[in-house]
């Protein structure tokens, strides 16, 4: 009950979408066009559903290997 009232706080949502824009912005500056714009799409719907954004920045680092981006 309390993990979902974090989640589900203002500050959370925001943050969670703004981490994921920046995720974006990180794609396409490598040439990722592809990836950028379906995390643009997943920054729309991290408003409404946090974990989303959450679950996805995870599935990221996964990705990278667990390295930090550059």
């Amino acid at each position: 009950m309390v993990l979902k009232r974090l989640l589900g706080s203002k500050a959370a949502r925001s943050l969670t979408v703004l981490s994921v824009a920046a995720e974006a912005k990180r794609a396409f500056k490598n040439g990722h066009r592809i990836r950028a714009a379906g995390l643009l799409v997943l920054a729309a719907f991290a408003w409404k559903w946090t974990m989303l954004g959450l679950i996805a920045q995870g599935v990221l680092k996964l990705v990278r290997g667990g390295r930090t981006p550059a």
